[in-house]
């Protein structure tokens, strides 16, 4: 399976996920076959009122079978949001690829990730 070309695309589907981050790492958003993913943000937000928590954002590339990181071990504090990705520095996923993330601490922290889904 192959990635669509950006300069023609058949569709292009604004979408949004979340997810509560746990010390397991999960996988938030993965591309599938015949898509490519841009990813327009990336936001970790801290909704404990008390305590700093720290999160890990990985990027999966398939075809490497490799995990880089967006953000390791970065300390959220309490009451406040994290920007790991914008839409000036957005990043794309080919089929396969993930963005996985983790925290050190259950149920303090949130992840939502605002993307295109191409195809």
């Amino acid at each position: 399976m192959a990635a669509p070309n950006l300069l023609s695309p058949t569709t292009i589907n604004g979408k949004t996920v979340g997810a509560a981050l746990t010390t397991s790492s999960a996988d938030i958003l993965t591309a599938s076959s015949n898509t490519a993913i841009k990813v327009n943000s990336i936001y970790v937000s801290n909704i404990d009122g008390t305590n700093n928590a720290e999160v890990t954002v990985t990027y999966y590339d398939s075809s490497a079978t490799t995990s880089y990181n967006l953000a390791k071990t970065v300390v959220v504090p309490a009451d406040a949001t994290l920007v790991v990705v914008d839409k000036d520095a957005y990043i794309y996923l080919e089929e396969g690829d993930k963005i996985a993330a983790l925290a050190n601490a259950n149920s303090d922290l949130e992840i939502v990730i605002s993307y295109e889904n191409i195809s």
